[in-house]
């Protein structure tokens, strides 16, 4: 059954000479396998170029009942992007962030507000002229509530640990690893009041930033089953050094 929809690109595998695997948050279904040919001319429906990390296109896919891949026959921009591409700093987090939802989404479903989120994100991200550089900490922060994985605020009090397998804050040490001393606890807080809009008011140097991306990925890495190191994750680390 053909079918238009919208989706957002999270990763791209070469299948053969002819083909290559797409991986797409798509609007309607969810986390969705396409297949999509290598376009052999200029005036091909489906181009190379449109299949970049987090790219947002608009598509007419074959989808087939109990098929684990469906085949894209056309597909053009929904949204181009004005600087995504073209910014090193904006692309490095592009490709880190595709990389996580790749590992992080698996639901074969309809989400609109988790779409929403991620569409509204993206968009922002490209639109954005400058202070972005504690975007991908506020993404991974906020896109916790869609996992039901999101921090337990409410009982923080200074000196408190942060139980990171509970997802809250205790006065005393746990008696399991995974936990984050005091010093760390307390950025929890700080990310958590965080927005795109005000990030940029939150001073943070590169240490601290790059520590709370470890702490972050850390935690996915302990509630999200066979989540595995994140190639990108040092290069943003590198690139924000």
């Amino acid at each position: 059954m053909l079918q238009k929809t919208v989706g957002i690109v999270l990763h791209v595998l070469k299948y053969n000479d002819a083909s290559n695997i797409v991986d797409i948050y798509t609007r309607e279904n969810g986390r969705v396998s396409f297949l999509v040919s290598v376009p052999r001319s200029r005036k091909s429906a489906v181009r190379s170029v449109l299949f970049q990390p987090l790219s947002m296109i608009e598509f007419e896919a074959d989808y087939r009942p109990r098929a684990s891949l469906h085949r894209i026959k056309e597909a053009k921009s929904w949204c181009p992007f004005r600087t995504l591409p073209y910014d090193p700093y904006k692309s490095a987090i592009a490709m880190f962030l595709a990389e996580f939802l790749c590992r992080a989404l698996h639901e074969e479903a309809e989400n609109r507000p988790l779409f929403a989120y991620l569409e509204h994100s993206v968009r922002w991200l490209d639109e954005c002229e400058s202070n972005f550089s504690n975007f991908h900490l506020v993404f991974l922060m906020r896109f916790s509530r869609f996992l039901g994985l999101y921090p337990n605020i409410e009982n923080y009090r200074q000196g408190c640990f942060f139980d990171m397998l509970n997802a809250c804050f205790v006065s005393s040490r746990p008696l399991h690893g995974a936990f984050l001393p005091p010093e760390d606890a307390s950025r929890i807080g700080l990310l958590m009041r965080m927005n795109y809009e005000t990030m940029h008011l939150f001073g943070m140097n590169r240490q601290e930033r790059s520590r709370c991306l470890s702490v972050i990925n850390d935690y996915y890495r302990l509630h999200l089953p066979d989540f595995p190191a994140l190639k990108s994750l040092d290069v943003l680390k590198e690139l924000f050094s």
